[in-house]
């Protein structure tokens, strides 16, 4: 009996091997270009004072495009969702199709240092959605987790836009239009109020000037430089 037992045991070691402790239980990796306390922005302006003018006026904001936004609005908010640099940028990307590898790996590295800083910002101030705040308001991005200010999308997008800007100057206007209609999008949709997507354009704006101090960064930039496809060049 003892023996069968043992036996089982053995078996599922054999199936279910313990994880390889130098691969399994590393930590991902969220700093490439500046450091931890870089990316806390422990100084960034709060959000308007709860229940002050500007605060109102924010609200009555998300209201008002509930009243006036569309399907296709919603459908078009809703199609850039995950923050993605093709959701905002595919169709007029300077890259060739499909993005180069080695661009989408940049991209990724970048907007995973963004979010991660957007996300402390959002923890010290800990603004709740709007849709939490009014019961009139429905928004038709779902009732998405997380805190309001800064918007990680308005974030994400502008500094997508920043480097894209940088890279292919003549498009520069094409690229931070695109970007705002991101942050608008979050508006329309109930996620956000417009204070949330000005703050969000501001701290990328002070992630981009720090990550341009980045040795790192700008290797990264200049790999992209070199992956534009040629028309871009």
């Amino acid at each position: 009996m003892v023996s069968n037992y043992l036996l089982l045991v053995a078996a599922a070691v054999l199936m279910f091997p313990a994880p390889a402790r130098s691969e399994e239980w590393v930590i991902p990796r969220t700093t490439y270009y500046i450091s931890a306390d870089q990316q806390k922005f422990a100084d960034f302006p709060p959000p308007p004072g709860y229940g002050s003018k500007k605060d109102k006026a924010d609200l009555a904001a998300v209201l008002d495009w509930q009243g006036r936004r569309t399907p296709e609005d919603c459908a078009r908010a809703n199609s850039a969702a995950h923050a993605g640099f093709e959701e905002f940028f595919g169709d007029i990307s300077p890259f060739p199709r499909p993005l180069p590898r080695e661009a989408a790996a940049i991209l990724g590295r970048v907007k995973t240092e963004t979010d991660g800083a957007a996300a402390n910002v959002k923890d010290i101030f800990k603004r709740p959605r709007p849709f939490l705040r009014d019961p009139a308001l429905e928004p038709c991005l779902g009732r998405i987790g997380g805190m309001a200010y800064p918007s990680g999308h308005a974030v994400i997008s502008r500094l997508f836009a920043l480097m894209l800007g940088d890279l292919v100057p003549d498009m520069r206007k094409a690229y931070f239009s695109r970007a705002g209609e991101a942050g608008l999008d979050r508006v329309i949709g109930g996620a956000h109020h417009p204070s949330d997507i000005e703050a969000g354009k501001e701290l990328a704006d002070k992630l981009y000037r720090a990550y341009k101090k980045s040795p790192a960064f700008r290797a990264d930039m200049k790999t992209l430089k070199g992956l534009l496809a040629e028309e871009e060049r």
